[in-house]
């Protein structure tokens, strides 16, 4: 994060989002799908219990804005994780796409413009180093 105010932004509004994460996770999914079709072979679990993972992530990630170096490994091991479920580095955008859309239509009023820029950003530092750590691991050489 760049600002105190961004930090502050994306906690407060996702406050908001924590007594509907059902709601939420499930809002986050259906646009996940609608925009990148081919992530949904990518989910064999429960989607309820998917949702529930998800947005216990989130909340680890949104607390810890302030001390990002703390959450970046957790971030990048799940990066790594990733690459063997099949996620791409395209499916990147998409989930900041889906999570931005689902934000601004659960918050409505409460996601202007400043708001949906701060949690711009912060999905764009988290998602960069879980994108260098993808990249990482593909561009390894399969060892026989």
């Amino acid at each position: 994060m760049t600002t105190l105010r961004q930090i502050e932004l994306v906690q407060d509004s996702f406050a908001l989002v924590l007594p509907v994460t059902a709601q939420a996770a499930a809002e986050f999914y259906r646009r996940l799908f609608i925009i990148a079709p081919d992530t949904k072979p990518l989910f064999h679990s429960d989607m309820e219990e998917q949702g529930r993972k998800l947005f216990l992530t989130l909340a680890t990630v949104v607390d810890a804005l302030d001390r990002l170096e703390d959450v970046l490994p957790v971030a990048t091991d799940l990066a790594v994780r990733h690459v063997t479920y099949g996620a791409k580095i395209r499916h990147y955008d998409a989930v900041g796409t889906a999570l931005i859309e689902t934000l601004r239509a659960l918050l409505g009023v409460h996601f202007d413009e400043e708001t949906e820029a701060a949690w711009g950003c912060a999905y764009g530092l988290l998602s960069g180093a879980m994108i260098a750590a993808a990249e990482a691991v593909v561009a390894q050489p399969v060892q026989a």
